[in-house]
């Protein structure tokens, strides 16, 4: 679980960072006001946000808090502490401090459910009960499961949150954003069941111990198709709404092989003159999907078996070596866009790259943009094998030795004893020298030198 969350949490940093999830090409923008605090559309097939409005306002997120409780509690169950079929009585200490005007299952205290029926109840009819049963229940109490709240975020790389309730309660201290809601949201997809229950229309939980069985039914209107707002593309997530908040809305949406998330905080809700009321952020929501669908296709920009350009090699005969994509690469991008004016840099981990070279090694990377705009980033991959020449290999070793500091420390205490040692020899040489001459010189005077005759 620790290793999951780390590579969660990693790459969601990357997405923070713009490596991953960047703004998609400029587009024309829709043709109506949006009157929402913060929205957020982004394609979560490649991170690309389409369409971002206040993102980052630190904002009262209402019950959307209970996606980060259910987050916790799905959390609980895969690391086995807590069990879907496992029942739980809830407390007088539990149900202390919840407004009777709240969202509400009418769960009462020394009733027992199951997590799961719990879950429904948090998730579809948003009761407030529930998250405070289920907070106590993972954490002991429920202010330490707050604070289990904010750990969890700040793992997840939300940088605008401060949570002091598993409801959504207001609090001048509880917030968040739209981009963290996207964040926290993301992670919850990772647990099958989380989709399971919030995509859920309708849904009755079994008799309890003090209640006969009762009906659910989501307070998402875009999928309960009784409502004038439904929406058979969108799929789940959670409302969330009181004075302070205005209406929020998180939800997906897959249509023609998209994979939208779109947020919507501090949405309002008017009548019109008609006397029909209007809450915006469900109006907001179809609108936006409705807008990408018609302004954004998926677009293959590089194949898994495409040639992406060469790498110069060194220490063998093949001066070069051909690269591939690691994978093929497909963004969704505004329909005008001309592929052409796509820019493909590619950066190499070294230049030129050492043999050998093993088919599939990571060389370097394809950067790709737009109009200056960073789409995505690619690592590139060896097309075939490279062996290093041997010779090349030693002679490279033999220069890379003789490079190092000791080499030349070396080579240069050498070349002054060889200077030492040759100036010696030089000078022992004229001495021996002129010692010879002092000494024979006199007798060669003296001496005869020629043949003696015979008489």
């Amino acid at each position: 679980m620790k290793t999951r969350r780390f590579f969660t949490s990693f790459f969601l940093a990357l997405l923070l960072i713009g490596q991953l999830a960047v703004p998609a090409r400029a587009v024309k923008a829709p043709d109506w006001e949006m009157e929402a605090k913060a929205a957020l559309l982004v394609d979560q097939k490649t991170g690309a946000v389409l369409y971002a409005l206040n993102e980052h306002d630190e904002l009262y997120p209402a019950s959307l808090t209970k996606i980060m409780t259910c987050l916790l509690v799905l959390d609980a169950i895969e690391e086995g502490r807590l069990s879907l079929s496992q029942e739980i009585t809830a407390t007088p200490t539990a149900l202390e401090g919840l407004a009777e005007d709240g969202s509400t299952a009418g769960i009462e205290a020394g009733e027992v459910l199951t997590v799961e029926e719990l879950l429904y109840c948090l998730m579809v009819v948003s009761a407030n009960e529930a998250g405070a049963i289920l907070a106590e229940k993972v954490s002991g109490s429920v202010s330490s499961f707050v604070d289990q709240m904010n750990a969890r975020a700040a793992e997840l790389g939300c940088e605008d949150t401060h949570f002091m309730n598993p409801h959504g309660y207001h609090d001048s201290q509880h917030y968040t954003t739209a981009w963290d809601l996207y964040l926290i949201t993301k992670a919850a997809m990772e647990h099958p069941m989380f989709m399971t229950i919030c995509d859920t229309s309708t849904h009755t939980v079994p008799a309890t111990n003090m209640s006969e069985e009762r009906v659910l039914n989501n307070t998402n209107f875009l999928i309960r198709s009784t409502r004038e707002y439904y929406n058979a593309d969108v799929h789940g997530v959670k409302t969330g709404s009181h004075s302070m908040a205005g209406n929020c809305l998180v939800s997906t949406a897959q249509h023609a092989s998209m994979d939208l998330l779109c947020v919507i905080l501090g949405a309002e809700r008017t009548q019109d003159q008609n006397g029909t009321w209007w809450t915006y952020s469900f109006v907001y929501t179809n609108k936006l999907y409705d807008w990408a669908y018609g302004n954004f296709s998926y677009q293959t920009i590089l194949k898994e078996d495409d040639v992406a350009g060469e790498a110069p090699v060194s220490l063998s005969s093949t001066d070069h070596v051909t690269l591939r994509p690691a994978k093929a690469v497909e963004l969704l991008l505004p329909k005008e866009t001309d592929l052409e004016e796509l820019e493909k840099t590619i950066t190499l981990k070294s230049d030129p790259v050492e043999a050998p070279i093993s088919e599939g090694d990571v060389l370097g990377t394809m950067t790709i943009t737009l109009d200056g705009e960073q789409l995505v980033e690619v690592d590139l991959l060896a097309f075939t094998s490279v062996e290093a020449s041997r010779i090349r290999i030693l002679w490279r070793d033999v220069k890379s030795f003789f490079s190092t500091t000791a080499a030349k420390v070396g080579l240069g205490v050498v070349l002054v004893l060889a200077v030492i040692f040759g100036g010696w020899r030089l000078l022992f040489s004229r001495r021996r020298y002129r010692y010879g001459r002092s000494v024979g010189g006199g007798g060669r005077r003296g001496g005869y030198r020629g043949t003696r005759k015979r008489r």
